[in-house]
This record gives structure tokens, C-alpha cells and sequence, in this order.
């Protein structure tokens, strides 16, 4: 697959290394999610050595980072080097000596950092001194979320403050799928995204594979023999230490547990005792905490936590409570399966769409000439009516209320009509106070609609998916 986006992390590592003083970058990021494919492409354009660790003994990833290096410094790698203080230095005087400055890219530094436990504090001092006096560029990156966090961000980590760059990568949003997947139909789009969300290596499986999207899902995904069948479990098996306790938390969550009192209740154990489970899920990026739009997050009494990729929540709709049947069924009867869910899953992720890109609607929309408008929310409150996309303009004078429809085919004039009527008669919600004074601003977000359909409707705004992307 072309390498997609990444454009601003491309160009603030260049910018690290115009720098003649060098530097430290970090790059961290769930598996998946293309660290890898962005480092070797940085790495290609400048000529630095990329070196990734593996789970060897510390002997071993010595040597085989001596070897990287020596296509850079020849001769490097006839001299073995008995620990990494020597192998660090030798590397910032023959780097100085050459006048070479990097890049030096060290891919999964988790794995070195669990066979040798005393490499950070080695790394602070030699980012300190040694590679700074010789320029170099480097760049530490790795996929364990846990660690990686707590190498840079915790203030006890020696390498904390170190970091001139901090790049956590995210998922690849939903306005790049259409090019991604050669798609000219928004609710195709829409569909893309829904099975494989926004991590690139399920969209290169899915581009190299025939079919429809339903199709792809269940050659990848449902059939046991599908190279993305046992995928979640392996994301927790492969977080450094593993995080396999927190399986049963996902599970619960990925069926409909949302509040912490219903995953209590569905896994066997105390509110009191998910505070870390779930601080770890959250800190993987895994599952995403809720509270109403509006409500401060640390105070807020009524957040929910919602697992955050499309792809994986799917997947423990679809697969994990079926595993049984799945392991004799035919592609037939998988497919029936995922029809069970699809719609419904679709119309959830049309609403995420929609909320992502309030902040960055195109020009050409009328709603935009409302704002600009701030992150969107979704507002809940007990047996009040829900709103799916809530957000405040950026001069706090106008509060946006929208209503995400779902629909596989393009909206009529009848379906349109009948859901503006039912949003201007919508309840408001009850916001806090200090969104009292907002004039209301209404939307109805359909995918797409019928050429002739106007732009809005009774004073509504009709936001279509060209207007998103």
C-alpha cells in the first residue's frame, strides 16, 4: 500500500535533523498503527541506520546494531564491545570522527530495555554528552505503550525531558480511506473504515484482498485460517510485560458493559478493583473514557468506556463470542453472522466519523461558516433524549446539535424531511451553565443524499460525507 499522510511527523523529524546540535526524537504507538513504515521512509530519504531490537540477549543486539552501523561507519563492526556504554560511545566518537550525524533509528527499544534494565540510565548519559557532541539524530521508538510512556513522560524516567520530539502516532483518519481503497462512494467509504478503522496494516490486508468489504472481513478476520482472526489477543500478548489480565475487562466492555459498576458485574469483581485494568486499556488505546459533552472528566459521575477501534470492537461482537461456531462454519454462515451486527455497528461508527471532524469541516459546508467549532461530544443524561454530535464554536457564542443517520443508500427528500421534523422537535439538553447563552445550531449528518437535495432544511443544516472529508 502507498504510504499515506504522516506528512507532519515527516516534516518535524526533518526538522530535527537540521538541527546541527542533533537530538532525541521518540515515536510510540499501539502495534499496527505504522511506526515502522514512517521510520523507514524518513530513515530512506536522509541514508541513517535503522536497527530493530529483537528478544535476543543483550550480547546478540550488540552485535547485530554494530553491523547496522558499520554500512555507515565501516569498520564498526570489528570490534566487539563488551557492554553499552562502550558500544554507545565508540558509536558518538566514530560518528564525530566521520562527521556523520544520522540518523540512528532504534525500533522496539522495549525488547532492549527488558534484557537490559540499566539501558536507560546508559541512554541519558550518552544523549547527554556523547551524542550531542557529535550531532547525532536519534531516534528511540516502540510499540509497548506502558513502557515507552513511562521511558520519556514519567518524571522518575532518566531519559524524562531528554526528548527534543514526542510523537504518539494515532490512527489514520477516515478522509483518507476513499484514496486508500480506490472508492468512489461515500458509504463505501463509511464501510471501510467501520471494519478496518484507521490502522494501516488492516487496510494493507484488506486492499490486497478481493471482495466486497463484508467479504474481506470474514477471508481476514471470521475464518479461523485468517491472518487477523486472533488479533486483539495478540496485541495483549505482545505489550511488554503482556497485559493478558485485561482480556476479561475488554471482553465485557466489547459486549455492552460500559460503566464501571455493569464490567464489575459482568466479569465477577469489585468497582473498586478496575481503576488499573482499566487505566492500562485506556493507556493503550484500546478503550476510550466517555463523559457527557460539556462535564469536566475528572469530576464527571456518568463517563462510560467504549472500546476505541472500530476493527477490534467488531471483533468482539463478531468473533469472540463465537468462536466455537466459527471454527465449523462455512463462509456462508459467517457472513449471516456478521449481518447480525453490521448495521448497527456501521450506524455507531457514522456517528465517530461525523464527531472527528467537526473541528476540520470543509470550506464548502454552511455549518462551517458557523463555527469554527471545537471537539465534539456526545451528551447523555438518564432518560433524557441522547444527542450524537454536540460542540461549541470557538467564540462561544453558538452550541452545535446534530443527529448522525446511517443509511447504505443515498437519503430522498422523504427520509430527510422526516428526520429534520424529528430534530426540531428534539428536546434540548441540559447543558451546564455556561452554555446557557448559545444560540442553538442544529444538523442532520447523512451520508450521502440525491444530487437535487439542498444543503438545508427548516433552518437544519444537512452535512453530507463530502463535507467531512
Amino acid at each position: 500500500m502507498i504510504f499515506l499522510n504522516r506528512q507532519q511527523e515527516m516534516e518535524r523529524l526533518d526538522d530535527l535533523l537540521s538541527r546541527s546540535a542533533g537530538g532525541l526524537a521518540v515515536v510510540y504507538g499501539r502495534r499496527r498503527i505504522g511506526k515502522t513504515r514512517l521510520l523507514l521512509e524518513w530513515r530512506s530519504k536522509h541514508g541513517g541506520a535503522y536497527i530493530v531490537a529483537d528478544q535476543s540477549s543483550p550480547d546478540v543486539q550488540r552485535r547485530y546494531i554494530a553491523e547496522a552501523i558499520a554500512a555507515h561507519l565501516p569498520g564498526f563492526n570489528e570490534v566487539e564491545y563488551p557492554d553499552w556504554a562502550a558500544l554507545l560511545g565508540g558509536l558518538a566518537r566514530e560518528a564525530r570522527h566521520a562527521g556523520w550525524h544520522g540518523p540512528v533509528v532504534i525500533d522496539e527499544l522495549p525488547y532492549l530495555v527488558s534484557s537490559s534494565p540499566e539501558l536507560p540510565s546508559i541512554l541519558q548519559r550518552w544523549i547527554d554528552h556523547d551524542a550531542r557532541q557529535a550531532g547525532l539524530v536519534v531516534v528511540l521508538a516502540g510499540s509497548s505503550q506502558r513502557m515507552m510512556q513511562g521511558l520519556v513522560l514519567s518524571a522518575s524516567s532518566p531519559l524524562y525531558g531528554r526528548a527534543r520530539e514526542i510523537m504518539h502516532l494515532g490512527p489514520l483518519g477516515f478522509e483518507l480511506v476513499a484514496q486508500a481503497f480506490g472508492v468512489a462512494r461515500s458509504c463505501k467509504a463509511v464501510e471501510c473504515y467501520a471494519a478496518w478503522g484507521g490502522v494501516p496494516r488492516y487496510w494493507e490486508l484488506a486492499t490486497e484482498t478481493r471482495g466486497s468489504t463484508s467479504e474481506r472481513f470474514d477471508r481476514l478476520v471470521l475464518d479461523p485460517l485468517g491472518p487477523l482472526h486472533q488479533e486483539p489477543s495478540r496485541l495483549l500478548v505482545e505489550e511488554h510485560p503482556p497485559a493478558i489480565e485485561v482480556r476479561p475487562v475488554l471482553d465485557a466492555i466489547g459486549m455492552g458493559a460500559n460503566r464501571v459498576s455493569e464490567i464489575a458485574a459482568r466479569i465477577g469483581h469489585r468497582a473498586t478493583s478496575l481503576s488499573r485494568p482499566l487505566e492500562r486499556i485506556v493507556g493503550m488505546g484500546l478503550v476510550r473514557r466517555e463523559v457527557p459533552f460539556g462535564e469536566l472528566e475528572k469530576k464527571s459521575r456518568r463517563s462510560v468506556y467504549r472500546i476505541a477501534d472500530p476493527f477490534i470492537r467488531l471483533w468482539f461482537r463478531a468473533v469472540a463470542p463465537n468462536r466455537a461456531f466459527l471454527a465449523t462454519a462455512s463462509s456462508r454462515d459467517r457472513l449471516a453472522l456478521l449481518s447480525k451486527y453490521w448495521p448497527e455497528h456501521l450506524g455507531f461508527v457514522w456517528e465517530e466519523i461525523c464527531r472527528a471532524r467537526i473541528p476540520v469541516l470543509g470550506s464548502a459546508s454552511e455549518l462551517a461558516k458557523e463555527g469554527p467549532w471545537l471537539p465534539a461530544g456526545r451528551w447523555w443524561r438518564g432518560n433524557a433524549p441522547e444527542w450524537d454530535i454536540v460542540s461549541e464554536d470557538r467564540a462561544h457564542e453558538r452550541i452545535l446539535l446534530g443527529e448522525a443517520k446511517w443509511s447504505a443508500e443515498p437519503f430522498r427528500q422523504r427520509a430527510i424531511a422526516s428526520a429534520v421534523k424529528a430534530l426540531r422537535d428534539k428536546p434540548l439538553p441540559r447543558l451546564p451553565e455556561r452554555f446557557s447563552g448559545h444560540k442553538p445550531v442544529r444538523a442532520l449528518f447523512v451520508p450521502e443524499t440525491l444530487d437535487a437535495q439542498p444543503r438545508s432544511s427548516e433552518g437544519i443544516h444537512i452535512v453530507t460525507c463530502d463535507d467531512l472529508s
